[in-house]
């Protein structure tokens, strides 16, 4: 017979399950809890009696003539499940949970800050970009009671999926990278966007949270004017000032606090292995975030020293011929111009620009592909590539352009490009990184 269940209980199954869940039959996990998620193209159901029959000891789902016998529990929803079980047990510690979203620059921040956190908390981290209404419940449910720290990413494509976030994680600190133009479509354009992202700090507020902030930034400002706030930037004395000293592809800097020393001369520098300056004030959020938790100065410039880029965000790839500015694992209007501009300034006599699309941009997408194209212009980028079917169709004639990645790599391939800094960017879903084999 099928058996419901109340989430004290099944937080008991979870305890006895050594904190283990899974949610694919194809990478089970031995004495775990199997909940069966449903998809567009999918449905996990099917499968609890499988995940019974190899070793999970219960299985959640939420379809009746799949739950045939007592180690298969019905619920109403099984996501919802999830989600409440997870909200359940991150509710179970008293440490600082730290909120992380924006529409750039969000797995950088977090892994930057988990980079100057973790050297002196023993820190849990979103792991990957599993950032939405499924990993950040998978991502609370690894907390343990070894954990003295928890940051969480929040990634959101249409309005209230914050809220729904922040309700589930119960964070006590936020952390808005930077409101832009991502994800248009969803959200109703940069308006939407901004109502979105700001569910943070609202949310913050009903709980006498604090936020990080960039008070250079006028739009976050603006919108946490009725927070509790730590902040940073350049132009005033916040609790955090920086300085940019970057005079190479790396990012390279100073900061003081607010009572602390103001000769730049008498500062030590923080020489990183980030590539481009846009990346400065990403650093400088997690120098804040690390000023706030009492992290040492010294073992603040240690780990950002120490941090190397990896999965295609903004890494600096030496090949046999050419340099190339990896930073192919996302892109939208803003982080797009700030990458070409970065670019724009290199010291580099031979460069070379490969684009790609830019989704999710719904109406707004012709626009936004015409104004990257116009920027090209403007900055004299004039060996440049622009690959996708929304580039495609605007049909800029002073440069190359294929439908496909696959077409761009082959007509690379045929040229033998040497001696160039290259530049890569595009959406996820383009591939653009494979670009990179043939050069």
């Amino acid at each position: 017979m099928p058996t419901t269940i109340l989430i004290e209980e099944l937080y008991q199954h979870f305890l006895n399950a050594n904190n283990k869940v899974c949610t694919d039959t194809r990478n089970l996990i031995k004495d775990s809890l199997f909940f069966a998620l449903k998809g567009n193209n999918f449905n996990a159901n099917e499968f609890a009696q499988k995940a019974i029959d190899e070793g999970c000891s219960f299985a959640i789902v939420d379809e009746e003539k799949y739950a045939t016998s007592n180690k298969i529990i019905l619920v109403p929803n099984v996501l919802k499940t999830l989600q409440q079980l997870a909200n359940h047990h991150r509710n179970q510690f008293k440490i600082p949970v730290l909120a992380i979203t924006g529409s750039n620059a969000k797995t950088t921040n977090k892994e930057l800050i988990n980079a100057v956190i973790s050297k002196k908390y023993n820190t849990l981290a979103t792991v990957g970009n599993l950032n939405n209404h499924i990993g950040v419940p998978l991502t609370l449910l690894n907390i343990s009671h070894k954990h003295q720290f928890a940051i969480i990413e929040m990634g959101a494509n249409h309005q209230g999926e914050i809220d729904e976030l922040c309700q589930i994680a119960n964070p006590n600190f936020g952390l808005i990278t930077n409101i832009g133009k991502a994800h248009l479509e969803g959200f109703g354009g940069i308006e939407g966007v901004k109502k979105g992202k700001t569910e943070l700090y609202k949310f913050l507020k009903t709980k006498d949270g604090e936020v990080f902030i960039n008070g250079d930034d006028d739009v976050l400002h603006d919108l946490a004017v009725n927070n509790d706030k730590v902040t940073y930037g350049c132009k005033k004395l916040y609790d955090v000032i920086g300085k940019d000293f970057t005079k190479t592809e790396t990012v390279s800097f100073k900061y003081t606090t607010r009572y602390g020393e103001k000769d730049w001369n008498k500062l030590p520098q923080i020489n990183t292995q980030i590539i481009g300056n846009y990346n400065f004030i990403n650093c400088l959020t997690a120098v804040s975030v690390g000023h706030y938790f009492k992290v040492e100065d010294g073992l603040i410039k240690e780990a950002l020293e120490n941090y190397v880029s990896q999965m295609n965000r903004s890494q600096l790839v030496q090949t046999e011929h050419n340099t190339i500015i990896l930073d192919a694992y996302n892109a939208n209007p803003n982080s797009m111009k700030v990458a070409i501009e970065n670019f724009a300034n290199y010291p580099s006599e031979n460069k070379l620009v490969l684009l790609g699309d830019m989704f999710e941009l719904g109406e707004y997408s012709t626009n936004e592909h015409q104004m990257i194209i116009d920027l090209i212009i403007e900055k004299k980028l004039n060996s440049t590539i622009f690959v996708g079917q929304e580039f495609f169709k605007l049909n800029p004639t002073e440069f190359k352009t294929f439908k496909t990645t696959e077409e761009c790599k082959l007509f690379l391939s045929q040229l033998n490009i040497k001696n160039n800094t290259v530049l890569i960017k595009g959406s996820r879903s383009m591939k653009m990184e494979t670009l990179q084999e043939t050069l």
